[in-house]
């Protein structure tokens, strides 16, 4: 029943975040006792800071309330941001990545770190051993965000700024 309800709830909470400006991460309904439990996951290219989980809070509760009948009994509703753990899994993921350090474990072949630059639909620009490459996701079977100490070195971002302005040109994939 609460997968059913999270298909039936995705398109009108998918409204409600985006008339916030945001895109909908995930949307997950569980049974928590006598209430249901409704998560949404929010991001944006910017982030999303406290305040404007507050703002989506509201707009999806608003929605949540006009169309009671679908829940069909009480909810309780947590809105937050994916955490630096959330898999690396569509072009949008990555392009929010950009210049961040993150682990790949491929379909095929050992897994890699590499730095990230720019995401397009198919494929994703990585400095990976001081060279930029191309991979493409179709190729990629996991990928996450390494957590990391220090400032990345500056060299490695401007290689990659560079790049994204079109003073650069890639190498074939990582091995």
């Amino acid at each position: 029943m609460p997968n059913e309800l999270a298909s039936r709830l995705e398109p009108l909470v998918a409204e409600a975040v985006s008339t916030a400006g945001f895109d909908l991460d995930s949307l997950e309904v569980q049974q928590a006792g006598r209430r249901q439990l409704v998560k949404v996951v929010v991001d944006s290219d910017d982030g999303i800071g406290l305040d404007e989980v507050a703002e989506v809070s509201r707009k999806v509760s608003a929605v949540l309330d006009e169309n009671e009948h679908v829940l069909a009994s009480a909810y309780t509703l947590e809105v937050t941001s994916p955490g630096l753990d959330r898999p690396l899994t569509l072009p949008r993921h990555w392009r929010r990545a950009k210049f961040r350090l993150v682990r790949v474990t491929p379909a095929e072949g050992a897994e890699y770190v590499v730095r990230v630059g720019r995401a397009g639909d198919e494929t994703v620009r990585v400095l990976a051993d001081g060279r930029l490459q191309d991979v493409a996701y179709a190729s990629v079977a996991k990928a996450v965000i390494e957590i990391e100490f220090k400032q990345p070195p500056a060299a490695d971002l401007k290689l990659l700024e560079d790049d994204a302005a079109g003073r650069t040109e890639a190498k074939e994939e990582p091995k």
